[in-house]
């Protein structure tokens, strides 16, 4: 047994090892692919001088971070970088006002939009005295902030081409190539966006429309005076693996682990109930049954996801009874242990049917012989005899629900310490552009996958060498 215990632990540190093997050495990408993305304008850390740690693109010096970057002898340097690689076509106050991109709690950012065809810069007026719009050399400065930020930036997608046209202005709105676009656009209370839209009111994106060169992606920054930078050090060795741990929101383990322990009870009890009942019925009911049964395992977790929401939704009269005594069972934790359940169960349901339908019904009918009740029946002969079986069902339907990601995010949602799981945690961040923190999480579902097969293994072998020696 100390032995096992021993393989599982260094087996976890192998696959953790494998699997993320310098996730705490990536530089922290400002990636910002989400249609309501952070604010450009969060507070900075202490910050040092630039050393070999920091990033340098022809000659521009760009912090760690990637959010920060200096030009030796330029008249001004740029902060609070973020790119925005999505936007949303969504009203903005209740008008549309083209496809939009957030930019963040200030109308002080100067701006590059970014197409296939050409680059599109706003000047704010907040910046003019350090970067005047119409100036060659403030031109030529700022477009090599932008391609060194947008370049350090990257985590898939498109960079800018400094080999296209670029177009600079300070006007709030400028037309390029049929495109309208407005900057610093207040919709909501301290919220500004960036809106393309066509000349006609159409929608850019929209691929009905034809002619138009689309923004690809958007980007942000502050421009401020070269002593208001200092260019942030990258942490290296333990000290930086350190900080990431320490910059990682814990929430989804726990979530995930307590969504998973409660969900696994159910599992475990339900799919026992269920087999145990279609071994009792006519066999033409048995066929429906199964079915019934067995169909979540054949459905895409999404569709699975959206009959219940259907299903447990106000729209119907057990959702609104569940709202009506005050326990709601969509988007609360709940809803991530019944979308747990509803795609797991199967698994837990076919092994326990298996097991039974394998044992010999004449030793069955013996036991009655002998006067022994069903219950007894199940609990002294069926359940030990079909345990191995069961307890590999168990364990793969705990992988199935740890790993459940369609149905728990259209019941359940995304909400931090409360129903982001792990599988929702992955997504949500890989699109936030944190593929440093997308990946550590992947890493851990690899840990917990890699320890539910090497489970199933080590048991599997544990219970051929008992049967084999039970025949010798």
């Amino acid at each position: 047994m100390g032995k096992r215990i021993s393989a599982l632990a260094m087996a976890f540190v192998l696959v953790f090892a494998a699997a993320c093997p310098g996730l705490a050495f990536a530089e922290d990408a400002s990636l910002d692919d989400s249609p309501e993305s952070a604010d450009p304008s969060s507070d900075k850390a202490d910050s040092s001088s630039p050393d070999e740690s920091t990033v340098v693109v022809d000659d521009v010096v760009v912090s760690a971070e990637g959010e920060a970057a200096l030009i030796e002898g330029a008249t001004f340097a740029v902060d609070d970088f973020s790119r925005a690689q999505k936007g949303s076509n969504r009203e903005l106050d209740g008008q549309y006002l083209g496809y939009s991109y957030y930019q963040g709690s200030t109308a002080d950012y100067a701006v590059a939009v970014a197409t296939e065809s050409y680059v599109l810069v706003y000047v704010p007026p907040s910046a003019h005295a350090l970067c005047d719009a119409g100036d060659a050399g403030s031109q030529e400065t700022l477009k090599r902030y932008f391609l060194a930020l947008d370049e350090v930036s990257l985590t898939g997608g498109i960079v800018m081409d400094d080999t296209v046209p670029w177009y600079f202005t300070s006007e709030p709105t400028e037309t390029v190539e049929g495109i309208r676009y407005s900057f610093a656009v207040e919709a909501g209370e301290g919220k500004y966006y960036v809106c393309a839209i066509g000349e006609d009111g159409s929608d850019v994106v929209s691929t009905a429309v034809e002619g138009l060169t689309r923004p690809t992606h958007v980007d942000f920054l502050k421009i401020v005076e070269p002593d208001a930078v200092d260019i942030v050090a990258a942490s290296t060795g333990f000290a930086a693996f350190t900080e990431f741990l320490g910059g990682i929101d814990m929430s989804p383990l726990w979530v995930t682990l307590k969504t998973t322990g409660t969900a696994i009870v159910f599992i475990f009890v339900l799919g026992l109930a269920a087999a145990y009942f279609t071994l009792r019925i006519s066999k033409r009911a048995q066929d429906i049954f199964d079915t019934v049964f067995t169909i979540p395992m054949v459905l895409p977790p999404t569709v699975c996801g959206f009959l219940l929401l259907l299903l447990l939704g106000r729209n119907t009269a057990l959702g609104q009874w569940f709202i009506d005594i005050g326990f709601p069972l969509i988007f609360s934790w709940q809803a991530t242990v019944i979308a747990a359940v509803v795609v797991a169960f199967p698994l837990m349901y076919r092994s326990a049917r298996g097991a039974f339908e394998g044992l010999d019904p004449n030793m069955l009918d013996a036991a009655r012989t002998l006067g022994w009740s069903n219950a007894k029946i199940f609990f002294k002969l069926m359940l030990p005899l079909s345990w191995s079986s069961i307890a590999a069902g168990t364990v793969l339907a705990f992988a199935r629900a740890l790993g459940e990601f369609g149905a728990t995010l259209f019941l359940a949602g995304n909400y931090v310490g409360i129903t982001r799981t792990i599988p929702i945690a992955i997504y949500f961040e890989w699109m936030s552009g944190n593929m440093d923190v997308a990946l550590f999480w992947t890493g851990v579902i690899l840990v917990f996958s890699f320890i539910v097969i090497l489970f199933i293994n080590l048991w599997s072998r544990r219970t051929t060498r008992y049967r084999k020696g039970a025949s010798e």
